[in-house]
């Protein structure tokens, strides 16, 4: 499937009451709360990194292959051109990509809970280093109408990918982990500082 990704994050402190305003305003469960692992591909000379493209494999309850252009410029939103297919087999795909040339230099983690909204998605992310919402949707206005009718405060939404806020925080920490892992983290604490960040979830 081809087709550009709009979509925001917001770095949410209370996401079991985020769940809750989701369902009191009619959100449908899409996928429930799922363990995704996905790995980072590129060419050897960073290539892709540096032109701001995403090789990724993820593994969840299915496999997917994705790529993703530079995001667009001049938005109030993230723009990406996305590309994305199911594949048959992980570990396969795995090795036809490293086969081609390209190597995993990144392991990321997260738990992913989906819902629709609307014409929007909406997921509640549990990373290593902290709990985000994105809203997918069809584009920029309707973003922000769902992201005000789940009292998020539009103006600290992120267009950063996970990844860019990963090597925010190891900058900022002074930290050198290569994945961003459960594992990793184990025993250290992220501030909404190290993100670059604010929580948007309003208390009303």
């Amino acid at each position: 499937m081809t087709e550009n990704e709009i979509e925001v994050k917001f770095l949410i402190k209370d996401l079991p009451r985020l769940e809750l305003r989701i369902k009191a305003l009619g959100g449908k469960l899409i996928q429930p709360r799922e363990k995704e692992t996905n790995f980072r591909f590129d060419t050897p000379d960073g290539t892709l990194t540096r032109n701001h493209q995403v090789l990724r494999l993820r593994q969840d309850q299915k496999a997917h292959l994705t790529y993703k252009g530079a995001a667009e410029m001049n938005h109030t939103v993230s723009v990406r051109r996305e590309i994305e297919v199911e594949v048959s087999s992980f570990d396969d795909t795995r090795q036809l990509l490293e086969a081609l040339g390209y190597e995993p230099f990144m392991l990321y983690e997260k738990y992913r809970t989906t819902y629709s909204l609307g014409e929007s998605l909406v997921t509640l992310d549990e990373l290593p280093f902290g709990h985000f919402s994105e809203i997918e949707g069809p584009s920029a206005t309707r973003l922000q109408e769902t992201a005000d009718s789940l009292w998020l405060d539009w103006p600290l939404r992120s267009m950063e990918s996970y990844s860019a806020l990963f090597e925010r925080v190891k900058t900022n920490c002074g930290w050198t982990m290569k994945n961003l892992s459960f594992d990793e983290f184990i025993g250290k604490t992220v501030t909404p500082a190290d993100l670059g960040l604010k929580f948007a979830d309003r208390t009303e």
